[in-house]
């Protein structure tokens, strides 16, 4: 996502474009902006507009060079209404004050009263998580029945021993893993690279994918292909594909229906934090850039606070 620091001040040059041209050519605008000076990664941009087609749609002919703090609030409420997950409201806000830090900087409006808006920790929820029996049953629910069920469970596995996110799991190469030494190279938003290491049981449903079904899936390629997850075509598993094939073997265990590519991130980040992990080290591992962001996971498990005053206190 966009950052202050991603956006250059420019002096306030008062332009009245915006009563000349529709709303939308801004929108364009700034997708083009996003996605070309500032580099952002396709989905992230994707993201940016889908969130402000939804703002202008509550817009509905209002102005927006005259939008008050009292109707920015209301948008915020509006997105309540449609049944939105907290989280999904914390990113439109964000997504709506960036676009209104972009029109600032190109002289449209002259206040960004969008920055006035409660910050995403209003409408953060604490992240449900798979209890570790949860996981033991979904990571056996791919069986030999299964068409590509090797595949799968390396999927199931390398998304819980990683906390990776489904796009970084899809956009995984060959290159990136080394299962003899124990880790492999991820690539997160802003294209940021990290090292996440790979549990036993990961690296050996890895290893059994990459040697008894992936050089048959590779056949299917017109082309030469180094993702490691690959579709029966032999191209790279997509991230829908990912979201599909999850929801799939929790249905056949009983796993929560909401079960996604983040419930297992979720899952990794608490789990680690319980078992005693410094919260830095987790950090690094997810790749956030703020650790605030990591904090939230302390809030899941209230036992770790508990056993860290148990150990440390003096009269415990």
């Amino acid at each position: 996502m966009i950052t202050m620091g991603d956006i250059r001040r420019k002096p306030f040059r008062p332009k009245p474009l915006l009563a000349r041209s529709p709303v939308q050519t801004w929108l364009d605008a700034f997708v083009e902006y996003s996605a070309g000076e500032c580099h952002l990664a396709e989905n992230t941009v994707a993201a940016y507009r889908r969130d402000l087609a939804r703002f202008f749609e509550w817009l509905a002919g209002r102005s927006i060079v005259k939008l008050s703090i009292r109707e920015l609030a209301d948008y915020a409420g509006w997105l309540h209404k449609k049944r939105l997950a907290p989280a999904s409201i914390g990113r439109h806000i964000v997504s709506l004050k960036v676009f209104f830090r972009y029109l600032q900087l190109e002289g449209v409006m002259e206040d960004n009263l969008a920055e006035l808006l409660g910050s995403q920790k209003l409408w953060q929820r604490v992240p449900k998580v798979l209890s570790p029996q949860q996981i033991d049953r979904l990571f056996q629910s791919p069986s030999r029945g299964d068409l590509y069920w090797r595949r799968d469970r390396a999927l199931l596995e390398l998304l819980y021993a990683t906390g990776c996110r489904a796009s970084e799991i899809s956009s995984l190469r060959l290159r990136d893993v080394h299962l003899e030494e124990g880790f492999c190279m991820c690539r997160g938003k802003g294209n940021k690279e990290r090292l996440v290491p790979l549990g036993a049981q990961a690296a050996d449903a890895l290893r059994a994918y990459l040697r008894d079904e992936r050089p048959k899936l590779a056949k299917s390629a017109s082309s030469t292909a180094d993702w490691v997850l690959l579709s029966y075509r032999g191209r790279r598993l997509r991230r829908e594909r990912i979201w599909e094939l999850l929801k799939k073997y929790a249905r056949r265990v009983g796993v929560p229906p909401e079960v996604s590519p983040h419930t297992l991130r979720h899952s990794f980040a608490t789990h680690m934090l319980s078992g005693g992990a410094d919260l830095r080290q987790v950090q690094e591992m997810l790749g956030h850039a703020s650790i605030a962001t990591t904090q939230i996971y302390t809030h899941v498990d209230p036992s770790r606070l508990k056993k860290v005053h148990r150990k440390f206190h003096p009269r415990a």
